[in-house]
């Protein structure tokens, strides 16, 4: 059992997932590494800290997600804070060698069922199942949060905007992904306001990671800090937001 306030973090042994990790244990938190690998989670483990444990998660896989339920339940004894971070952006390889040509190839015209299935596994249904899973352990614990990390390419209202930079590559795959899973955080904060349990979005912006081929314009420091600011709000704060860095909402 854990006399620190615990947070589990999906996809924490690499990039932003793993930043977010280093942060949390840098404000004093009991940190669980979700790695789908355990002996990679186990490297992130020593990477963060000694207040750091591995925690085998695949959360595209039912059985995983289970016992990992089951090890934060009796191990640790309460879970404060949630952020999902796990995410994907394509299935195996990427199509196409930078995001333009990756999205050329993922049209709604032309892109394989396969893909976005897979990319939805992960993104929606894993964020979903983790959920499910953890809520009895975060409904015990006063003042629990859920973080869900999400893109701002996810935004329906911004994509409508044709002045919108990155409209072009709205589509299907993870784009879509990352708005049904804005809709899902919403679902999450509409059902738990009435017990005090905070849920919300945030965006890392575009962050160099193995997500999008290391394109990206923002160090993973940037990239985790917004997750982490919601994280650590207090209980009076508002539920149901998106935000990216310093708070500025982002239109659903």
């Amino acid at each position: 059992m854990s006399d620190k306030p615990v947070v589990l973090v999906t996809g924490a042994n690499q990039g932003i997932g793993l930043q977010i990790a280093k942060d949390m244990a840098a404000a004093g938190f009991a940190v669980l590494v979700g790695s789908r690998d355990f002996e990679k989670g186990e490297a992130a483990a020593a990477e963060v800290g000694p207040d750091a444990h591995a925690i085998q998660l695949d959360v595209t896989d039912q059985p995983s997600i289970a016992a990992a339920a089951a090890c934060v339940r009796d191990q640790f004894g309460r879970l404060d804070v949630l952020i999902q971070n796990a995410a994907i952006s394509h299935a195996g390889q990427r199509i196409g060698g930078s995001v333009e040509e990756h999205a050329a190839a993922t049209r709604t015209s032309n892109v394989s069922l396969d893909e976005v299935r897979a990319v939805w596994e992960t993104n929606v249904f894993g964020v979903l199942a983790v959920y499910q899973a953890m809520l009895p352990i975060l409904r015990q614990t006063p003042g629990a949060r859920i973080v869900n990390v999400s893109s701002g390419v996810g935004s329906l209202t911004t994509n409508s905007d044709k002045a919108f930079h990155y409209r072009a590559i709205f589509g299907p795959v993870y784009p879509a992904s990352k708005t049904a899973l804005n809709g899902i955080t919403l679902a999450m904060a509409i059902e738990l306001e009435p017990e005090g349990i905070r849920v919300s979005a945030v965006s890392p912006g575009f962050t160099k990671t193995n997500l999008n081929g290391y394109a990206g314009t923002e160090t993973l420091e940037q990239g985790a800090r917004e997750a982490v600011r919601v994280a650590l709000l207090g209980p009076d704060t508002p539920t149901g937001t998106f935000t990216r860095w310093k708070g500025e909402t982002i239109p659903w």
